[in-house]
């Protein structure tokens, strides 16, 4: 399901769009885009999903193909890991955010779950250029050409997104795009770096959800003292076996 949070910072946007699925006892699968926001999630639990998003306000766009948050403005900067297997969680699903922040994180000290952060590892999120309706094809194939050499030198992070509505979408190392013209080829600015922070998420059980709710309010839902709010931008991306919290370089001291 692609969703647009419309005029929500990245980081409020990922918790806007999970926290009523956590709740719900969901499972998922999330990431960022470019251009949108995806969710995966059971083929059996959609209904449950769909209720669950419109209950908390959002309406299914035909035109668009997503749903929309219609109380908001658009303002697109910049990514839950769980499980597709339709399970049903083993305890009941908790009645708040903050309880499913302390159940998240109480769960991954009990499995000895420690972020792993490497400031060496340097990313930026950009996507494809279709700027030329007539030249699609070209710009494809910039993005191809792009992509293939990126492989060829055996990065240590790559992350590509083909959808049907949208250019090429690239989480891919800073350094790489020595190689090729990128304002040329892709959308994007090669200065707003990117830090990855990986979870290892592996000795979870498939069917734990919330996961990505759960860091997204400590991090983009945080409250000071004088109860201001102190978020921390960021973006999420789930993948088979990890969970990375995506934060810009200037905020990796406070994401950590």
């Amino acid at each position: 399901m692609s969703v647009e949070g419309e005029g929500l910072e990245a980081g409020r946007r990922v918790l806007e769009l999970t926290s009523p699925l956590a709740l719900a006892g969901i499972s998922i699968f999330f990431f960022t885009t470019y251009f949108s926001d995806f969710i995966l999630v059971p083929a059996k639990s959609k209904a449950q999903v769909v209720r669950a998003l419109e209950e908390r306000g959002f309406q299914f766009e035909k035109r668009a193909e997503a749903y929309v948050n219609p109380a908001a403005h658009h303002n697109r900067n910049k990514s839950s890991t769980s499980s597709f297997r339709p399970m049903s969680p083993p305890t009941p699903p908790p009645a708040t955010v903050g309880e499913l922040q302390t159940r998240t994180f109480a769960l991954l000290k009990r499995r000895e779950i420690v972020p792993r952060v490497d400031a060496n590892l340097r990313l930026i999120s950009c996507a494809g250029r279709r700027d030329n309706p007539s030249n699609f094809s070209t710009d494809d194939m910039g993005v191809q050409v792009v992509v293939t050499k990126s492989l060829i030198y055996q990065p240590r992070f790559l992350s590509l997104t083909l959808t049907e509505n949208d250019p090429a979408s690239l989480l891919l190392e800073r350094g790489l795009i020595a190689d090729f013209d990128f304002d040329h080829v892709l959308l994007g600015k090669r200065d707003d770096v990117l830090i990855p922070i990986i979870l290892d998420l592996e000795p979870l059980p498939l069917e734990a959800p919330g996961i990505v709710c759960g860091i997204a309010d400590r991090l983009a839902g945080r409250v000071d003292g004088a109860g201001l709010t102190n978020a921390i931008e960021m973006s999420y991306l789930s993948t088979a076996r990890t969970g990375n919290v995506i934060v810009e370089e200037t905020d990796l001291d406070h994401g950590e």
